[in-house]
């Protein structure tokens, strides 16, 4: 009597599994696959809980001056809002200049209160990413290194400023 019943059950079983309602269809285009890394320009900014990047989708950035005047237009009123701020005192004298992957920023005077700030990890990061946009060189190699009137700072990476 067990098998015939045990038989019963797998043939209701199967026929339910068959006829769930779900038919065959052919191929479809699911659209371009994810890239991974974003290609826009990203900015850095400060907030309560650490440094913050946000995309600038559209901005061509063609040299590190463009990547400096979008940190220097701050953020959005809506990042405002979110809590992002800009530490970065505008310096009319910073120079940046890049050779295989080594970003040097020079500055006269210090706007940063400590090597390890936010303003400092927000000069990092947003030159360190336009060093990535615009030499193509791997975020993981960019170093950069801040010269503040005759002294030495770094070799940084963005991600010793970024939150973990």
């Amino acid at each position: 009597m067990t098998r015939p019943r045990t038989a019963l059950t797998c043939c209701v079983l199967a026929l339910v599994a068959t006829g769930c309602g779900i038919r065959p269809t052919g191929v479809t285009a699911g659209g371009t696959a994810p890239s991974g890394i974003s290609k826009d320009m990203r900015i850095y900014f400060a907030s309560d809980s650490g440094l913050r990047g946000v995309s600038r989708p559209g901005k061509k950035v063609r040299d590190f001056n463009a990547a400096y005047r979008l940190l220097l237009d701050g953020p959005t009123p809506e990042e405002r809002f979110n809590g992002l701020a800009n530490l970065v005192a505008p310096e009319k004298w910073l120079r940046v200049t890049s050779h295989d992957g080594s970003v040097t920023i020079s500055i006269p005077h210090s706007t940063a209160d400590a090597p390890q700030d936010q303003s400092t990890g927000q000069l990092v990061c947003t030159f360190a990413r336009a060093e990535v946009l615009l030499h193509g060189t791997r975020p993981d190699k960019v170093q950069v290194t801040i010269v503040i009137g005759g002294e030495r700072a770094g070799p940084y990476q963005c991600q010793q400023f970024l939150s973990h």
